[in-house]
């Protein structure tokens, strides 16, 4: 399972546009923190140390052991749930995080990473990813960071389905077990190959196919 990373955080009292302009200006992101039957309350955090976290994570929701100065509660484990990101230069302005219990069954997407050269792919054949993530239902201590896969053994044709996927025990899964997550596919050269070597009856074989028909009757 993953470990849940540490990170420091500030309960804030000021909220508004303007404020939150003067934190992103000053490397600071404003957040909020809710649920787990608590009153939502808005902190902020330092740039970089989210920025850090956000890059060592493979998912896009993750659990964080939030250190909150200031709040009832020093420490929260929390979801990221969301992170509102600027078009134009990719900087992190917002981030929601989702407060959970240890004890509380929790819904997340995680990333499905393929590993291995299948050998229907050495033999000619194209590799196609179709469900790259997952929604799974667990607690906390039983999320995984990710699922691996080893798809060396896929031949010409063959898939992998949402039922060979290696859960870990405590992960559940909703979606529909014959939901294709990848395949091995001919190429479209090999196809066409193919097709070009279906050969059409020539005129002497069709002749000939019709005098032996008129000498059997």
């Amino acid at each position: 399972m993953a470990s849940h990373q540490t990170l420091q955080a500030t309960k804030r009292e000021q909220a508004g546009t303007g404020v939150a302009k003067k934190l992103r200006r000053d490397g600071i992101i404003p957040a909020i923190i809710y649920g787990a039957d608590q009153d939502n309350y808005t902190i902020q955090l330092k740039s970089k140390d989210f920025g850090d976290l956000l890059k060592r994570s493979t998912s896009d929701n993750f659990l964080v052991n939030l250190e909150i100065e200031g709040a009832k509660e020093k420490t929260k484990l929390a979801m990221v749930q969301e992170v509102q990101i600027k078009p134009l230069t990719g900087a992190v302005i917002h981030v929601d995080f989702h407060a959970v219990k240890e004890d509380q069954v929790l819904s997340a997407h995680l990333p499905i990473e393929l590993t291995g050269e299948p050998e229907g792919v050495k033999t000619g054949g194209i590799l196609e990813h179709l469900l790259r993530s997952i929604e799974v239902h667990c607690r906390p201590a039983d999320l995984p960071e990710k699922l691996v896969v080893d798809i060396s053994y896929l031949e010409l044709d063959q898939a992998l389905h949402v039922s060979d996927l290696p859960f870990p025990d405590g992960v559940e899964v909703t979606m529909d077990g014959g939901v294709v997550v990848a395949m091995v596919a001919a190429s479209r050269a090999a196809v066409s190959d193919g097709e070009d070597g279906e050969a059409a009856p020539t005129e002497g074989g069709q002749e000939a196919s019709e005098g032996g028909e008129e000498a059997a009757s």
